[in-house]
Protein backbone atom coordinates (compact mmCIF):
# COMPACT_ATOMS: atom_id res chain seq x y z
CA UNK A 1 0.00 0.00 0.00
CA UNK A 2 1.44 3.34 -1.00
CA UNK A 3 1.90 6.29 1.32
CA UNK A 4 -0.55 8.29 -0.79
CA UNK A 5 -3.33 5.72 -0.33
CA UNK A 6 -2.65 5.51 3.43
CA UNK A 7 -2.76 9.29 3.92
CA UNK A 8 -5.92 9.47 1.80
CA UNK A 9 -7.71 6.94 4.00
CA UNK A 10 -6.60 8.72 7.15
CA UNK A 11 -7.91 12.01 5.74
CA UNK A 12 -11.22 10.34 4.85
CA UNK A 13 -11.52 8.82 8.32
CA UNK A 14 -10.81 12.19 9.93
CA UNK A 15 -13.39 13.90 7.76
CA UNK A 16 -15.96 11.26 8.67
CA UNK A 17 -15.29 11.77 12.36
CA UNK A 18 -15.45 15.55 12.20
CA UNK A 19 -18.46 15.34 9.87
CA UNK A 20 -20.26 13.16 12.42
CA UNK A 21 -19.45 15.64 15.19
CA UNK A 22 -20.50 18.68 13.11
CA UNK A 23 -23.83 17.09 12.19
CA UNK A 24 -24.50 15.99 15.75
CA UNK A 25 -23.65 19.43 17.16
CA UNK A 26 -25.79 21.05 14.48
CA UNK A 27 -28.75 18.88 15.51
CA UNK A 28 -28.22 19.74 19.19
CA UNK A 29 -28.16 23.46 18.37
CA UNK A 30 -31.24 23.06 16.20
CA UNK A 31 -33.15 21.34 19.02
CA UNK A 32 -32.21 24.09 21.49
CA UNK A 33 -33.38 26.74 19.04
CA UNK A 34 -36.64 24.88 18.50
CA UNK A 35 -37.10 24.47 22.26
CA UNK A 36 -36.52 28.19 22.76
CA UNK A 37 -39.18 28.99 20.17
CA UNK A 38 -41.62 26.52 21.74
CA UNK A 39 -42.49 28.72 24.70
CA UNK A 40 -45.21 26.42 26.05
CA UNK A 41 -42.86 23.43 26.29
CA UNK A 42 -40.13 25.58 27.84
CA UNK A 43 -42.58 26.91 30.41
CA UNK A 44 -43.63 23.36 31.31
CA UNK A 45 -40.01 22.33 31.84
CA UNK A 46 -39.64 25.09 34.42
CA UNK A 47 -43.11 25.17 35.97
CA UNK A 48 -43.82 21.48 36.61
CA UNK A 49 -40.90 20.83 39.02
CA UNK A 50 -41.37 24.23 40.67
CA UNK A 51 -45.09 23.57 41.14
CA UNK A 52 -44.44 20.12 42.61
CA UNK A 53 -41.87 21.50 45.03
CA UNK A 54 -44.12 24.35 46.20
CA UNK A 55 -47.23 22.20 46.55
CA UNK A 56 -45.53 19.41 48.45
CA UNK A 57 -43.56 21.87 50.56
CA UNK A 58 -46.30 24.31 51.53
CA UNK A 59 -49.75 22.91 50.70
CA UNK A 60 -49.58 19.20 51.56
CA UNK A 61 -50.10 18.14 55.16
CA UNK A 62 -50.80 14.53 56.13
CA UNK A 63 -51.68 15.49 59.74
CA UNK A 64 -54.46 18.01 59.21
CA UNK A 65 -55.32 20.55 61.88
CA UNK A 66 -58.11 23.05 62.55
CA UNK A 67 -60.77 20.77 61.15
CA UNK A 68 -64.29 22.26 61.07
CA UNK A 69 -66.38 20.94 63.93
CA UNK A 70 -69.98 21.43 65.00
CA UNK A 71 -71.02 21.33 68.64
CA UNK A 72 -74.40 20.43 70.09
CA UNK A 73 -74.16 21.79 73.64
CA UNK A 74 -77.39 20.89 75.42
CA UNK A 75 -76.23 22.30 78.74
CA UNK A 76 -73.94 25.17 79.67
CA UNK A 77 -71.71 23.71 82.38
CA UNK A 78 -68.14 24.16 83.56
CA UNK A 79 -67.22 20.60 82.65
CA UNK A 80 -68.73 20.91 79.17
CA UNK A 81 -66.86 24.13 78.47
CA UNK A 82 -63.62 22.61 79.77
CA UNK A 83 -63.94 19.62 77.45
CA UNK A 84 -64.66 21.87 74.44
CA UNK A 85 -61.73 24.11 75.36
CA UNK A 86 -59.44 21.10 75.64
CA UNK A 87 -60.60 19.85 72.25
CA UNK A 88 -59.90 23.21 70.64
CA UNK A 89 -56.49 23.56 72.28
CA UNK A 90 -55.28 20.44 70.46
CA UNK A 91 -55.57 22.39 67.18
CA UNK A 92 -57.30 19.36 65.65
CA UNK A 93 -60.79 20.77 66.15
CA UNK A 94 -62.05 24.17 65.12
CA UNK A 95 -65.57 24.85 66.37
CA UNK A 96 -67.16 26.68 63.48
CA UNK A 97 -70.84 25.96 64.10
CA UNK A 98 -73.11 25.59 67.11
CA UNK A 99 -76.29 23.64 66.42
CA UNK A 100 -79.46 23.33 68.45
CA UNK A 101 -80.87 19.92 67.52
CA UNK A 102 -79.75 16.50 66.36
CA UNK A 103 -81.22 16.93 62.84
CA UNK A 104 -79.05 19.98 62.17
CA UNK A 105 -76.09 18.15 63.68
CA UNK A 106 -76.55 15.20 61.28
CA UNK A 107 -77.20 17.41 58.25
CA UNK A 108 -73.91 19.29 58.66
CA UNK A 109 -71.98 16.02 58.67
CA UNK A 110 -73.94 14.69 55.72
CA UNK A 111 -73.33 17.78 53.58
CA UNK A 112 -69.61 17.83 54.40
CA UNK A 113 -69.68 21.32 55.92
CA UNK A 114 -68.03 19.94 59.06
CA UNK A 115 -65.85 16.89 59.61
CA UNK A 116 -66.67 16.40 63.29
CA UNK A 117 -69.58 16.88 65.63
CA UNK A 118 -69.42 16.95 69.43
CA UNK A 119 -72.58 16.45 71.49
CA UNK A 120 -72.68 17.12 75.21
CA UNK A 121 -76.10 15.95 76.48
CA UNK A 122 -78.33 17.72 78.97
CA UNK A 123 -77.47 16.94 82.61
CA UNK A 124 -74.00 15.72 81.65
CA UNK A 125 -72.02 17.30 84.51
CA UNK A 126 -74.55 16.31 87.17
CA UNK A 127 -74.54 12.73 85.90
CA UNK A 128 -70.73 12.67 86.07
CA UNK A 129 -70.68 13.87 89.68
CA UNK A 130 -73.31 11.30 90.64
CA UNK A 131 -71.27 8.53 89.04
CA UNK A 132 -73.95 7.64 86.47
CA UNK A 133 -71.33 7.18 83.72
CA UNK A 134 -73.01 9.31 80.99
CA UNK A 135 -71.95 9.35 77.34
CA UNK A 136 -70.15 12.08 75.41
CA UNK A 137 -70.70 11.72 71.65
CA UNK A 138 -68.01 12.58 69.09
CA UNK A 139 -69.11 11.88 65.51
CA UNK A 140 -66.63 12.00 62.63
CA UNK A 141 -67.04 12.04 58.87
CA UNK A 142 -64.76 9.07 58.17
CA UNK A 143 -65.06 9.15 54.38
CA UNK A 144 -61.48 10.43 54.60
CA UNK A 145 -59.84 8.17 57.22
CA UNK A 146 -56.59 10.18 57.22
CA UNK A 147 -58.32 13.41 58.18
CA UNK A 148 -60.35 11.80 60.98
CA UNK A 149 -57.79 9.33 62.36
CA UNK A 150 -55.37 11.58 64.25
CA UNK A 151 -58.08 13.67 65.86
CA UNK A 152 -60.12 10.65 66.97
CA UNK A 153 -57.11 8.92 68.51
CA UNK A 154 -56.38 11.94 70.71
CA UNK A 155 -59.80 12.07 72.38
CA UNK A 156 -58.92 10.08 75.51
CA UNK A 157 -55.91 12.22 76.40
CA UNK A 158 -57.89 15.40 75.75
CA UNK A 159 -60.66 14.49 78.14
CA UNK A 160 -58.22 13.33 80.80
CA UNK A 161 -56.66 16.80 80.69
CA UNK A 162 -60.03 18.50 81.06
CA UNK A 163 -61.01 16.34 84.03
CA UNK A 164 -57.75 16.99 85.82
CA UNK A 165 -58.74 20.64 86.28
CA UNK A 166 -62.45 20.25 86.97
CA UNK A 167 -63.03 17.08 88.98
CA UNK A 168 -59.77 15.92 90.52
CA UNK A 169 -56.77 17.41 92.27
CA UNK A 170 -54.37 15.13 90.39
CA UNK A 171 -54.59 12.72 87.52
CA UNK A 172 -58.09 11.20 87.29
CA UNK A 173 -58.10 7.45 88.07
CA UNK A 174 -60.52 6.66 85.25
CA UNK A 175 -62.95 8.41 83.01
CA UNK A 176 -66.25 8.86 84.85
CA UNK A 177 -68.14 8.85 81.57
CA UNK A 178 -68.13 7.09 78.22
CA UNK A 179 -66.73 8.58 75.02
CA UNK A 180 -68.80 7.32 72.12
CA UNK A 181 -66.71 7.95 69.03
CA UNK A 182 -68.72 7.26 65.89
CA UNK A 183 -66.82 7.04 62.62
CA UNK A 184 -69.73 7.63 60.29
CA UNK A 185 -70.02 6.47 56.66
CA UNK A 186 -66.80 4.42 56.89
CA UNK A 187 -66.71 2.80 60.34
CA UNK A 188 -63.84 0.43 59.52
CA UNK A 189 -61.68 3.28 58.18
CA UNK A 190 -61.19 1.43 54.89
CA UNK A 191 -59.02 3.43 52.50
CA UNK A 192 -60.62 1.81 49.44
CA UNK A 193 -63.95 3.43 50.29
CA UNK A 194 -62.20 6.77 50.03
CA UNK A 195 -59.96 6.03 47.04
CA UNK A 196 -62.30 4.21 44.65
CA UNK A 197 -64.93 7.00 44.43
CA UNK A 198 -62.08 9.48 44.08
CA UNK A 199 -60.66 7.52 41.16
CA UNK A 200 -63.84 8.18 39.21
CA UNK A 201 -63.13 11.91 39.20
CA UNK A 202 -59.35 11.58 38.80
CA UNK A 203 -59.50 9.29 35.77
CA UNK A 204 -62.23 11.35 34.14
CA UNK A 205 -60.22 14.54 34.64
CA UNK A 206 -57.12 13.10 32.98
CA UNK A 207 -58.83 11.40 30.04
CA UNK A 208 -61.40 14.09 29.24
CA UNK A 209 -58.81 16.89 29.22
CA UNK A 210 -56.43 15.00 26.98
CA UNK A 211 -59.07 13.62 24.60
CA UNK A 212 -60.57 17.01 23.82
CA UNK A 213 -57.33 18.97 23.69
CA UNK A 214 -55.76 16.45 21.32
CA UNK A 215 -58.89 16.14 19.19
CA UNK A 216 -58.90 19.79 18.16
CA UNK A 217 -55.13 20.21 17.78
CA UNK A 218 -55.04 17.05 15.66
CA UNK A 219 -57.52 18.67 13.26
CA UNK A 220 -55.32 21.77 13.03
CA UNK A 221 -52.10 19.80 12.44
CA UNK A 222 -53.66 17.66 9.72
CA UNK A 223 -55.20 20.65 7.99
CA UNK A 224 -58.73 19.29 8.25
CA UNK A 225 -59.81 22.20 10.42
CA UNK A 226 -59.64 24.52 7.40
CA UNK A 227 -62.07 22.28 5.54
CA UNK A 228 -64.32 22.23 8.59
CA UNK A 229 -64.29 26.01 8.87
CA UNK A 230 -65.22 26.40 5.21
CA UNK A 231 -68.57 24.85 6.04
CA UNK A 232 -71.50 27.00 7.26
CA UNK A 233 -70.97 26.14 10.93
CA UNK A 234 -70.52 28.34 14.00
CA UNK A 235 -67.71 28.03 16.57
CA UNK A 236 -70.13 27.02 19.34
CA UNK A 237 -71.53 24.29 17.08
CA UNK A 238 -68.02 22.99 16.42
CA UNK A 239 -67.35 22.91 20.16
CA UNK A 240 -70.57 21.07 20.96
CA UNK A 241 -69.92 18.59 18.15
CA UNK A 242 -66.43 17.93 19.48
CA UNK A 243 -67.55 17.56 23.09
CA UNK A 244 -70.70 15.45 22.68
CA UNK A 245 -69.08 12.11 21.70
CA UNK A 246 -66.67 12.28 24.62
CA UNK A 247 -69.51 12.84 27.09
CA UNK A 248 -70.63 9.32 26.22
CA UNK A 249 -67.05 8.04 26.49
CA UNK A 250 -66.68 9.61 29.92
CA UNK A 251 -70.02 8.22 31.06
CA UNK A 252 -68.90 4.72 30.05
CA UNK A 253 -65.62 5.17 31.94
CA UNK A 254 -67.44 6.33 35.07
CA UNK A 255 -69.87 3.41 34.88
CA UNK A 256 -66.99 0.94 34.58
CA UNK A 257 -65.14 2.37 37.59
CA UNK A 258 -68.23 2.49 39.79
CA UNK A 259 -69.30 -1.00 38.71
CA UNK A 260 -65.88 -2.53 39.36
CA UNK A 261 -65.67 -0.70 42.68
CA UNK A 262 -68.99 -2.19 43.76
CA UNK A 263 -68.27 -5.74 42.56
CA UNK A 264 -64.60 -6.16 43.48
CA UNK A 265 -64.04 -3.74 46.36
CA UNK A 266 -67.46 -3.65 47.98
CA UNK A 267 -67.87 0.12 47.68
CA UNK A 268 -71.53 0.96 48.36
CA UNK A 269 -73.78 3.37 46.49
CA UNK A 270 -76.11 4.60 49.23
CA UNK A 271 -77.50 7.54 47.24
CA UNK A 272 -79.34 7.90 43.96
CA UNK A 273 -77.63 6.39 40.91
CA UNK A 274 -79.61 8.75 38.67
CA UNK A 275 -78.33 11.80 40.52
CA UNK A 276 -74.79 10.40 40.43
CA UNK A 277 -75.11 9.91 36.65
CA UNK A 278 -76.44 13.45 36.07
CA UNK A 279 -73.79 15.16 38.19
CA UNK A 280 -71.07 12.98 36.62
CA UNK A 281 -72.24 14.16 33.20
CA UNK A 282 -71.96 17.76 34.42
CA UNK A 283 -68.42 17.09 35.63
CA UNK A 284 -67.45 15.40 32.35
CA UNK A 285 -68.78 18.34 30.32
CA UNK A 286 -66.85 20.77 32.51
CA UNK A 287 -63.55 18.97 31.92
CA UNK A 288 -64.23 18.67 28.19
CA UNK A 289 -64.84 22.41 28.03
CA UNK A 290 -61.54 23.06 29.80
CA UNK A 291 -59.75 20.70 27.42
CA UNK A 292 -61.31 22.50 24.47
CA UNK A 293 -60.06 25.80 25.91
CA UNK A 294 -56.54 24.36 26.09
CA UNK A 295 -56.77 23.40 22.41
CA UNK A 296 -57.35 27.06 21.50
CA UNK A 297 -54.18 28.08 23.35
CA UNK A 298 -51.63 25.53 22.14
CA UNK A 299 -50.22 24.98 18.65
CA UNK A 300 -49.63 21.23 18.54
CA UNK A 301 -50.50 17.96 20.25
CA UNK A 302 -47.36 17.90 22.40
CA UNK A 303 -48.22 21.26 23.90
CA UNK A 304 -51.82 20.11 24.43
CA UNK A 305 -50.59 17.09 26.38
CA UNK A 306 -48.20 19.21 28.44
CA UNK A 307 -50.83 21.82 29.32
CA UNK A 308 -53.31 19.10 30.27
CA UNK A 309 -50.78 17.54 32.64
CA UNK A 310 -50.01 20.99 34.03
CA UNK A 311 -53.68 21.30 34.99
CA UNK A 312 -53.97 17.70 36.16
CA UNK A 313 -51.09 17.94 38.66
CA UNK A 314 -52.65 20.52 41.02
CA UNK A 315 -56.02 18.84 40.55
CA UNK A 316 -54.89 15.58 42.16
CA UNK A 317 -52.84 17.34 44.85
CA UNK A 318 -55.22 20.11 45.91
CA UNK A 319 -58.64 18.51 45.41
CA UNK A 320 -58.59 16.20 48.43
CA UNK A 321 -57.93 13.03 46.44
CA UNK A 322 -54.45 12.24 47.77
CA UNK A 323 -54.30 14.46 50.86
CA UNK A 324 -56.96 15.83 53.24
CA UNK A 325 -58.44 19.01 51.79
CA UNK A 326 -59.12 20.54 55.21
CA UNK A 327 -55.51 20.01 56.22
CA UNK A 328 -54.16 22.36 53.56
CA UNK A 329 -53.45 26.05 54.23
CA UNK A 330 -56.19 28.53 53.40
CA UNK A 331 -54.57 29.77 50.18
CA UNK A 332 -54.31 26.19 48.88
CA UNK A 333 -57.97 25.59 49.71
CA UNK A 334 -58.91 28.68 47.70
CA UNK A 335 -56.98 27.30 44.74
CA UNK A 336 -58.66 23.94 45.21
CA UNK A 337 -62.10 25.54 45.11
CA UNK A 338 -61.61 26.62 41.47
CA UNK A 339 -60.76 23.07 40.39
CA UNK A 340 -63.69 20.96 39.14
CA UNK A 341 -62.24 17.80 40.68
CA UNK A 342 -62.54 19.25 44.20
CA UNK A 343 -66.30 19.66 43.90
CA UNK A 344 -66.85 16.36 42.13
CA UNK A 345 -64.94 14.40 44.78
CA UNK A 346 -67.25 15.80 47.43
CA UNK A 347 -70.25 14.92 45.28
CA UNK A 348 -69.27 11.36 44.39
CA UNK A 349 -68.14 10.46 47.92
CA UNK A 350 -71.25 12.01 49.47
CA UNK A 351 -73.61 10.14 47.14
CA UNK A 352 -71.84 6.80 47.27
CA UNK A 353 -70.83 6.68 50.93
CA UNK A 354 -73.33 8.97 52.70
CA UNK A 355 -76.46 8.74 50.59
CA UNK A 356 -76.54 12.53 50.22
CA UNK A 357 -79.29 14.26 48.27
CA UNK A 358 -79.12 17.17 45.85
CA UNK A 359 -80.12 19.51 48.68
CA UNK A 360 -76.97 18.50 50.57
CA UNK A 361 -74.82 19.11 47.47
CA UNK A 362 -76.17 22.47 46.29
CA UNK A 363 -72.91 24.40 46.68
CA UNK A 364 -70.72 21.92 44.78
CA UNK A 365 -73.32 21.44 42.04
CA UNK A 366 -73.63 25.19 41.45
CA UNK A 367 -69.83 25.55 41.50
CA UNK A 368 -69.42 22.82 38.87
CA UNK A 369 -72.07 24.40 36.65
CA UNK A 370 -70.45 27.83 36.95
CA UNK A 371 -67.02 26.42 36.03
CA UNK A 372 -68.54 24.67 32.99
CA UNK A 373 -70.20 27.87 31.73
CA UNK A 374 -66.99 29.86 32.29
CA UNK A 375 -64.86 27.30 30.42
CA UNK A 376 -67.30 27.14 27.51
CA UNK A 377 -67.42 30.93 27.22
CA UNK A 378 -63.62 31.21 27.18
CA UNK A 379 -63.32 28.36 24.67
CA UNK A 380 -65.76 29.90 22.18
CA UNK A 381 -64.23 33.36 22.57
CA UNK A 382 -60.69 32.05 22.10
CA UNK A 383 -61.75 29.98 19.09
CA UNK A 384 -63.27 33.01 17.36
CA UNK A 385 -60.07 35.02 17.91
CA UNK A 386 -58.02 32.14 16.50
CA UNK A 387 -60.15 32.14 13.36
CA UNK A 388 -59.78 35.88 12.93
Amino acid sequence: MSATDSSGRERETTELRFGFLRRSVAMVIKEFIQLRRDRVSFAMIVMIPVMQLLLFGYAINTTPRHLPTAVLLQEDSDLGRSILKALQNTAYFDFTTEVHDVAEFDNLLLSGKVLFGVEIPRGFERAVRRGDYPALLVAADATDPVAAGSAMSSLGVIVQTALQHDLFAGDPPALPFEIRAHARYNPAGSSRLNIVPGLVGTILTMTMLIFTALSVTREIERGTMESLLSMPIKPVEIMLGKIAPYVLVGFIQASLIVGIGMLLFGVPVRGSLIMLALLSTLFITTNLSIGYTFSTIVQNQLQAMQLSMMFFLPSILLSGFMFPFMGMPVWAQYVGEILPLTHYLRIVRAIMLKGATLQNLQYDTIALFALMVLAMTIAVTRFRRTLD
